[in-house]
């Protein structure tokens, strides 16, 4: 924990902390509110992730698809036109596309081991991504001038890393430079995410073993083969049990590498001065 006292943190004139929880929590919202106020460095994981360390992939993907149109290809062949992809940090629709879903190519779907290959590449991005947030936090103080730092983490940060190990390079590194923060959900957060999400279903990354047994589990329960699986459905199953399979390992994160502020909490900040007594409020609970 960088900051041991409410007064440290209060007092502090460079305040960086680091935001998890599950997607849709109000880890974005939070960090462009801060953003907006002019004196925070917003580091989105998921941007840097689609932009250095997948773009190509990304990229290439596209290319592919295009590359199956005869005009489309004689233009690629060419030069003539340029495919990419239009990230934002409000629009990471190109990284969840690449990612995708596994089961039925008529509803969408992709094979298995396709599916596992794009998670792996994932999982090697998120983890340089969280690594870079040191280098991100001097050149948001060298070069830009800002002296404060928020780093917006994905959702999947808690697959990769293990928070009862004291020597996680993971979260050794990020709590060496900023303040842990989870932000943590009620069980009515959790029903209404569930509920979203069975609404308009999108792609998640997994931990490998989590992964492999929800597949195995999925396809004997319905009696069904890759091939008949409906995309849509086998991760909307998947999702309740991803979110009760995250949580106890955010808890973990929380409990050995910084704090909890309650999801109704932050919901409270409209300002960086309420971000600032949210968080110290938080603090002092573990004085």
């Amino acid at each position: 924990m960088r900051y041991n006292t409410e007064h440290d943190w209060n007092t502090a004139a460079q305040k960086r902390v680091v935001i998890f929880a599950m997607s849709g929590l109000g880890k974005t919202t939070v960090s462009n509110l801060l953003r907006d106020s002019g004196d925070w460095f917003h580091y989105s994981v998921d941007y840097r992730i689609g932009t250095r360390y997948m773009g190509e992939y990304i990229a290439d993907n596209a290319k592919r698809e295009a590359m199956k149109n005869p005009f489309l290809r004689q233009l690629l062949m060419s030069d003539s036109i340029y495919l990419g992809s239009n990230i934002s940090f409000d629009n990471l629709t190109p990284v969840s596309t690449y990612l995708g879903k596994p089961g039925c190519p008529d509803r969408g779907g992709m094979a298995m081991d396709e599916y596992q290959r794009r998670q792996a590449q994932f999982e090697r991005a998120e983890r340089q991504a969280l690594l870079d947030t040191e280098y991100f936090i001097s050149r948001a103080q060298d070069l830009y001038g800002y002296p404060h730092f928020v780093c917006d983490t994905g959702g999947s940060i808690c697959e990769w890393v293990d928070p009862h190990d004291r020597n996680d390079p993971i979260l050794t590194a990020l709590s060496a430079q900023s303040q842990m923060v989870w932000i943590k959900g009620s069980e009515d957060h959790t029903e209404e995410l569930i509920r979203r999400f069975d609404k308009d279903p999108k792609p998640m990354a997994y931990q490998p073993a989590f992964l492999e047994t929800a597949w195995v589990d999925y396809l004997a329960q319905n009696d069904l083969n890759e091939a008949e699986v409906d995309p849509d459905a086998f991760i909307r199953w998947t999702y309740a049990k991803a979110l009760a399979h995250r949580q106890p390992r955010y808890q973990a994160m929380a409990d050995n590498w910084g704090i909890t502020v309650e999801a109704s909490d932050m919901a409270t900040v409209r300002d960086a001065k309420d971000f600032t007594a949210v968080i110290g409020s938080n603090i002092a609970k573990t004085d």
